[in-house]
């Protein structure tokens, strides 16, 4: 869970889904999702482990029934076996459309893409078959021209980008615009260290694909804190030596917050003097809920004073 799942307004429901990496049948088709990486290239994705629970529903069919009661009309009604319902707009004349009709427009017709032809989707086909989704942001999105075909044949839909496509830039002189960030030095109290947080090579977020990270030689586990060898013997530490990791947060009314993360062995490792690192999620908790970036408003999971302790003093 997400700290968004629990801190809610007055009533929230939590749903379990279908991951990415879980199959995906309707009626019987197995369905494709699409992803977009962080260089901006979109391409298919089909889960291949078997769903945990039978009747356990993908995003995708959890928003189109939820959408069907919302926004209810006469195809969603025959879709899902329930009994027709007249939204209004079929009373008003509008008939049913296809990603062709958002394409080319009738006259008197709303226009594309608003509030007003929105409730006329029909939910169950969507559910049933992601393509029609697709097809249908082929007609929305710039660049996504021909979206369903080319994700169909494996091909990879690379987004539109203008300073990288023609060198343009979407600012008021048209040219790039850079700012200039204040430098911040954090005073590390002595006998702590300044930890960051940070993924593995086997890792997409808070997935966890495996327990290795060839990017940093680390083998069999992921309970582990960089440290730098010189830090190490100075805190009276040693290599492989297993220690808790305990945060420390002054909070605004002086009061002092400790967090810890327990049982995580000491890699010598080439950081800076004074800095640690060990992965997230693992040690999500040792960040101080209070402790945001200025702007974004972000936890600073890079910026987190911790202590070492022995085992045997926790």
């Amino acid at each position: 869970l997400n700290r968004s799942h629990l801190v809610t307004g007055r009533r929230a429901v939590i749903l379990p889904t279908l991951g990415r990496t879980d199959r995906d049948l309707r009626g019987g088709v197995e369905q494709r999702v699409s992803v977009e990486d962080s260089m901006g290239a979109v391409h298919g994705s089909r889960g291949r482990l078997a769903p945990p629970a039978a009747d356990m529903l993908s995003e995708v069919a959890i928003l189109a029934r939820l959408s069907a009661l919302l926004f209810p009309t006469d195809a969603s009604a025959r879709s899902f076996g329930q009994h027709p319902v007249h939204d209004g707009n079929h009373d008003r004349g509008y008939p049913e459309h296809s990603p062709q009709d958002e394409r080319e427009p009738k006259a008197g017709s709303p226009a594309p893409g608003t509030a007003a032809n929105h409730p006329r989707a029909d939910w169950g086909a969507l559910e049933r078959d992601y393509s029609q989704i697709r097809r249908h942001i082929e007609h929305v999105v710039p660049g996504f021209e021909e979206y369903d075909r080319r994700i169909a044949r494996g091909r990879t839909l690379t987004l539109p980008n203008g300073p990288r496509d023609d060198l343009s830039f979407a600012t008021e002189t048209g040219k790039a615009v850079f700012t200039v960030n204040a430098l911040e030095y954090p005073v590390i109290p002595d006998g702590r260290l300044l930890l960051q947080t940070l993924r593995s090579h086997d890792q997409y977020n808070t997935t966890i694909y495996g327990r290795d990270d060839r990017y940093r030689g680390i083998h069999g586990g992921r309970r582990v804190v960089l440290v730098n060898a010189e830090d190490i013997a100075q805190l009276g530490f040693a290599e492989n030596q297993i220690v808790d990791l305990v945060s420390e947060w002054r909070r605004p009314d002086g009061t002092l917050e400790e967090r810890r993360a327990e049982e995580f062995r000491i890699i010598a490792y080439s950081t800076p003097r004074a800095n640690a690192a060990a992965y997230y999620p693992e040690t999500n908790v040792l960040v101080p809920l209070d402790s945001t970036a200025d702007v974004s408003g972000t936890p600073t999971s890079k910026s987190v004073i911790v202590r070492l302790e022995h085992r045997d003093a926790s």
